[in-house]
């Protein structure tokens, strides 16, 4: 089904009206260059009316990934033969989708398709597979695949740093441009098929990672999810990334971002805290990032197996054939089996070590220990993949010259490509896996000899042991991949360090049997129940979760290229229209304004805390209106706050929250809220000390009635870290005495209970109505949770307001908040209140110019 507005935009590029149907329809070839054919549209990809409605009602998957799950043969008579490709992880995560859900795949083939066959071969792939293919000009995927995914990205991803041309290679801003244009092709493809309100998009692995921002700007409510299926960097690794910023902002474009392990998720989680100042909430299990109006929810669970095809694999009679073969070959000898990519970070070089080592220390395992080695062909290309094989190669045979003998080869490496039915004849006689590598996204080669291991009745029988017989197996598996974690059996090792890990060999070997068929028992529970399409169906309840506000919302776009974001918002919660509350200003004779300072008057993080003088101006053309009464509410101590406003005689000013209030520059200072004594400071003071020596960056601000901890300038993780500690700290010294203790962006603050801004606000209106004046206009504006009292106050203060009072509770910034509505930044407040000075100025003048009557 193509969306109704893509359909149209089709029907501008050419002469007749296309008709499609969910069957079968005729695609034209989409550009090899990327923006040819959604540029048409990019003037409507800003609107929240972009997305297109739709016919279908049946939810539709649409899986996006750098290659098509399938296999591709050129026949006797020059056509091509297409077959899926069992192994492909896109394929099997089908299973998990259900019957109900229809998949279509969008990809790139892995041979090369000339231009004169694209079209037959893109009909043929959608009518018989459902496959929409994604032809790349050569030289753009040498640039996008071998170029920035694998130069680049993988390096990083897998915690080498380019420090010199050899690794890695510098960053090469046109390798950059080509991953972005085939993102954007990618992106065109998926326009070509999706209807918006229906399809489910799932985007997979780091070749794809800006294709979320592409789709988001066609379709602000499209259902967006992405897998990283390698690792996700530390902040001090990832930040080395001169497009960080671009990629992070794309990835949350996503509703839903899945990664393999916690470690993962963290390190995403760090980056976007640390470079891009969001934080993130757990609640009931769900990890969420607040991303301009939008949660961002965060998957984490390992991807599984597809069991079913291991096992129908290890009953076909050629398997039973090589397990008779390989048992009868090894007779008498213990098998340690391992299957890795003969690439840099499989570390085969250091199992190779390990052995040798074992084989040194331990004499009596000579001749009856073997490693097989099985070297898969690398997927990348270059030096490195060289330096892997000839290392890998000169350690072979230098063991098996030391300890080899007539009958005896320690080490057995197998570099030529195997038959799936052959790998897994190796599995069943391996007596241990051993999987090293100093770093991988998942590794499922633990998962597939663990389903191996537990046989089947065919195989069992060529083992010469029944189905009743307790299954055993043994892993010694790196820490460092995504599957180490829920291999709770398996002996962990840190690959760099040699003799740990012929430790760990031997330990394998010797560990009594009983104990090998708890740990096999334990291991298989668990790969069992967690296959892929557990995995998969996971997946996809999360991510119909994540979207099922979607309607709900009001959503427009903002930015430009890969710095567009939607923002989504409650049909409630709109921005302030500055023509509205100009409107309204106009209209109405009794106004109430409360404004908090800092974050609203003045821009957070600001060097200089000074008000600017246009602030100050406009606070003085406000007061100068007497149908104004006017109030900063701020936390800072009264004497700072004197200073800074003495120039607006006619100006209130709350300090300190509102402990302190005076109504104008000539009226003395009152305490909103009784409070004996200070003695609680003596208490605080040294705790703060304490957390302000151990933190750098952070300071202690004392004011008259309150203490401020604050972390601004410090570490954002560890200030974030100290904060909760120093919290908890505070609450527990503080217990019995009569403060609160409240934590905001960058502060931890005590201050004596019953202080906070909703005081001035009542106060303000019970003055007013003291006065026999009824408000009927009430503009309140703050940034942070102090002031969502004030919020609360105004919003339910109607018996002391004019029954057509205009109230207008506005906050800074996209965020859960009471006010009803917000804008956007420091700069928005100043121009809207501006305008409403402006209105003051301009009623002064034409009442000045009215005609005089006399009496």
């Amino acid at each position: 089904m193509v969306s109704r507005s893509y359909s149209n935009l089709l029907e501008l590029t050419s002469c007749d009206s296309p008709i499609f149907s969910r069957e079968k329809k005729r695609l034209p070839r989409v550009a090899t260059v990327a923006g040819v054919l959604s540029e048409l549209d990019d003037e409507a990809s800003n609107s929240a009316g972009s997305d297109a409605p739709s016919s279908i009602s049946q939810d539709r998957m649409i899986i996006v990934g750098n290659q098509l799950p399938l296999k591709a043969q050129r026949k006797d008579d020059g056509t091509w033969d297409f077959t899926w490709d069992e192994d492909s992880l896109l394929l099997q995560l089908k299973d998990g989708l259900g019957e109900d859900v229809e998949t279509i795949y969008i990809g790139c083939l892995k041979e090369e398709i000339e231009p004169s066959e694209q079209d037959d071969v893109a009909q043929n792939l959608l009518d018989t597979f459902k496959c929409v293919p994604t032809f790349l000009p050569p030289e753009l995927f040498t640039k996008f695949y071998h170029g920035f995914c694998k130069q680049h990205l993988w390096p990083l991803f897998h915690y080498m740093l380019p420090l010199s041309p050899d690794l890695g290679g510098r960053f090469d801003r046109s390798l950059w441009q080509a991953y972005v244009s085939v993102n954007k092709i990618f992106a065109d493809k998926v326009m070509e098929v999706i209807s918006p309100d229906d399809d489910f998009v799932w985007v997979h692995d780091y070749h794809l990672m800006v294709l979320p921002t592409f789709l988001r700007k066609r379709f602000n409510r499209a259902r967006l999810g992405f897998f990283l299926h390698s690792p996700f960097p530390s902040s001090e690794i990832y930040r080395t990334l001169p497009v960080r910023d671009e990629l992070l902002r794309a990835l949350l474009n996503s509703d839903l971002i899945g990664f393999h392990t916690f470690d993962y998720a963290r390190h995403f989680l760090s980056c976007c805290s640390r470079m891009l100042g969001l934080s993130y909430q757990s609640k009931r299990g769900y990890i969420g990032l607040e991303y301009y109006g939008r949660t961002v929810s965060i998957k984490i669970l390992p991807v599984g197996i597809h069991i079913g095809q291991l096992q129908s694999v290890m009953n076909l009679p050629e398997t039973e054939n090589k397990v008779e073969e390989l048992q009868n070959k090894f007779r008498g000898q213990t098998v340690m089996l391992g299957v890795d990519d003969m690439d840099i970070f499989k570390g085969i070089s250091l199992k190779l070590l390990a052995m040798e080592q074992l084989l040194l220390q331990h004499p009596d395992k000579r001749g009856r220990v073997v490693l097989v080695q099985i070297a898969n062909p690398a997927r990348g290309r270059g030096k490195d993949v060289q330096e892997v094989q000839s290392e890998t190669y000169a350690t072979v045979k230098r063991i098996n010259s030391t300890f080899g003998r007539p009958g005896y080869t320690p080490v057995i490496l197998i570099d030529t490509p195997l038959q799936f039915y052959e790998r897994i004849a190796y599995y069943v006689i391996a007596e241990c896996c051993l999987v090293t590598a100093v770093r991988d996204g998942m590794n499922l080669i633990p998962y597939e000899y663990i389903i191996c291991r537990q046989g089947s009745d065919k195989i069992d029988k060529i083992l010469g042991t029944s189905s009743f017989t307790q299954k055993k197996s043994m892993l010694v598996v790196s820490e460092f991949i995504g599957c180490s974690p829920s291999l709770s059996g398996a002996i962990r090792v840190n690959p760099w360090n040699i003799d740990a890990v012929a430790e760990a060999m031997d330990s394998a070997l010797i560990v009594p049997e009983s104990e090998k068929q708890m740990r096999h028992e334990k291991h298989y529970r668990y790969v069992s129940t967690h296959d892929v399409a557990y995995w998969a169906r996971s997946f996809l309840q999360d991510l119909e979760r994540a979207c099922r506000d979607h309607l709900r919302r009001r959503c427009w776009g903002i930015g430009f290229g890969l710095g567009f974001r939607v923002i989504a918002l409650d049909p409630n919660f709109r921005k302030l229209s500055v023509e509205h509350i100009v409107s309204a200003y106009k209209r109405t004779k009794h106004r109430a304004i409360l404004l908090d300072y800092d974050g609203t008057m003045m821009q957070p993080g600001s060097i200089s805390t000074t008000p600017s003088t246009e602030a100050v101006a406009i606070l003085n053309s406000l007061c100068k209106d007497t149908k104004n009464c006017v109030f900063i509410v701020s936390g800072k101590e009264r004497k700072t706050l004197t200073d800074w406003f003495s120039s607006c005689e006619r100006l209130g000013v709350a300090a300190e929250h509102g402990y302190f209030v005076r109504t104008n520059h000539n009226a003395d200072w009152e305490e909103c809220v009784s409070v004996p004594d200070f003695d609680w400071k003596q208490i605080a003071e040294p705790v703060m000390q304490l957390y302000t020596e151990t933190t750098d960056g952070s300071n202690i601000e004392t004011k008259e009635t309150a203490l401020v901890w604050n972390y601004e300038f410090a570490d954002r993780d560890f200030g974030s870290c100290q904060a909760k500690e120093l919290l908890d700290h505070l609450e527990s010294v503080l217990a019995n005495e009569p403060v609160s203790v409240k934590s905001s962006p960058h502060i931890v603050e005590v201050k004596p209970q019953g202080v906070s801004k909703g005081i001035v606000a009542e106060r303000l209106l019970l003055t007013m109505q003291q006065m026999g004046v009824i408000p009927d206009f009430v503009l309140c504006i703050g940034d942070d949770r102090s002031d969502e009292d004030m919020f609360g106050v105004i919003m339910n203060a109607r018996a002391s307001l004019s029954p057509v009072a205009e109230v207008f509770p506005c906050t800074v910034g996209q965020k859960p908040s009471k006010a009803k509505y917000y804008l956007e930044d420091t700069s928005e407040i100043l121009r809207m209140l501006q305008g409403l000075a402006n209105a003051s100025e301009q009623s002064v003048t034409s009442s000045s110019q009215l005609p005089h009557v006399a009496s």
